[in-house]
């Protein structure tokens, strides 16, 4: 049986740690996995109940943060070099940018048969100034000649690894779309619905608009913000905002809300019905989407966002501005709605059309748990990696 590592810097909350967690699992018993993750920071929410709940043992390397630091970085390089020699993988999987570079040198160096990395999304723009992100791209061009395939998880982000960063040729770069346990989110839904908005203090009359993920400067919470201000002055519904996650830049997003005039509270240390609410993290997703009526994503950039697919498998519907693989997620005008970045006046007044129209949010929402269903499966998400994982071992035979 061939024997596989796959390998993440960070075991946060996200995309990422759902599907190296879901690989790592069900791939068995075809291939033998081991699963190999580094430290994560303090504002970072530790991700470790889903390695529970699978029943996944993992290997740590401390030393693999998310931060450059030339020390740690050594260090964790020659950890993971001694797992692989001790492992002895016929494939390395690496994902997300500091466990490429670390794990695919280690592998290489170690002479690992076949070498394989996932972009889960990119941070060629939107992230760091020019000089790094520049630096940052010319690394990615020489890990990706060090190997021997690459995985993008949307067409979108196939075009731009290989046409607006020439990160390497297309015809190296597999597309296998993220899959998930969708089931989840079909389930009990109106139970809950009702624990959901008991708990937050939502009246049934209120539509629920929600933002989720990390409280970074990519998500573009400010955008948010701004947005939220434009609806309350101008919508006649009953509305309220839920910012669903935490991170090290809730300060200044909590500054820039008050700074609106929009009634805030931090959910944890106070628990009120505010107009807008910061819930900090909620691992179990499917209650919250359970309890939302409309779900928002206003980032500079992403991958594929797992919000988003998650959001239509609870049969919600979403509006995103339009980047990344955001595209290959909603179909436009059927299960969301897509801006253009920055577009304020574009975003408000889409979201007020979902607002104010019960039977097109049910309507879209139905269209997207379909959707979803058909493409993000867990099941697709196995197969297309197992024939890939296949495919590189023949062609390094």
């Amino acid at each position: 049986m061939p024997r596989v590592i796959q390998i993440l810097n960070r075991f946060v909350i996200g995309g990422p740690a759902i599907i190296t967690a879901n690989l790592t699992k069900y791939l068995s018993p075809e291939f033998e996995s081991l699963l190999i993750v580094g430290g994560k920071d303090d504002h970072e929410k530790d991700a470790k109940y889903i390695l529970d709940n699978l029943g996944i043992d993992v290997v740590t390397v401390e030393e693999m943060k998310r931060d450059i630091n030339p020390v740690l970085d050594m260090k964790a390089y020659y950890a993971v070099k001694k797992i692989i020699r001790q492992f002895k993988p016929d494939i390395v999987h690496t994902h997300a940018a500091k466990a490429g570079m670390i794990g695919r040198l280690a592998a290489r160096n170690s002479h690992v048969q076949s070498v394989v990395h996932t972009f889960h999304g990119h941070v060629f723009h939107s992230y760091f100034g020019s000089l790094k992100t520049r630096a940052i791209i010319q690394t990615e061009r020489y890990l990706a000649a060090k190997s021997d395939g690459i995985i993008a998880i949307s067409n979108q982000q196939k075009n731009e690894l290989a046409n607006t960063f020439h990160i390497c040729p297309a015809d190296k770069i597999k597309v296998i779309p993220l899959g998930l346990e969708l089931d989840k989110f079909t389930q009990d839904q109106a139970a809950k619905r009702q624990l959901f908005r008991k708990q937050y203090l939502l009246e049934e009359d209120e539509i629920a608009i929600g933002l989720i993920g990390r409280i970074v400067p990519v998500k573009n919470h400010e955008f948010f913000i701004r947005v939220a201000q434009e609806v309350l002055a101008t919508t006649p519904q009953k509305v309220r905002f839920l910012i669903i996650g935490d991170g090290d830049m809730r300060p200044q997003v909590e500054a820039t809300i008050r700074q609106a005039g929009i009634d805030y509270s931090y959910y944890p240390d106070e628990q009120r019905a505010a107009t807008m609410q910061c819930t900090s993290w909620i691992t179990e997703m499917d209650i919250a989407l359970a309890g939302l009526d409309i779900v928002a994503l206003t980032s500079h950039n992403e991958g594929t966002p797992v919000s988003l697919i998650e959001a239509q498998a609870a049969g919600k519907p979403v509006i995103s501005t339009k980047v990344g693989g955001v595209v290959d997620v909603v179909k436009e005008g059927i299960t969301g709605y897509l801006t253009d970045p920055g577009n304020l006046q574009q975003y408000v007044q889409l979201l007020q059309t979902l607002i104010g129209n019960g039977l097109q949010r049910n309507q879209m929402g139905e269209q997207g748990r379909i959707f979803v269903q058909q493409h993000f499966s867990i099941q697709t998400l196995l197969k297309n990696t197992a024939q890939y994982y296949k495919q590189l071992l023949k062609a390094d035979m």
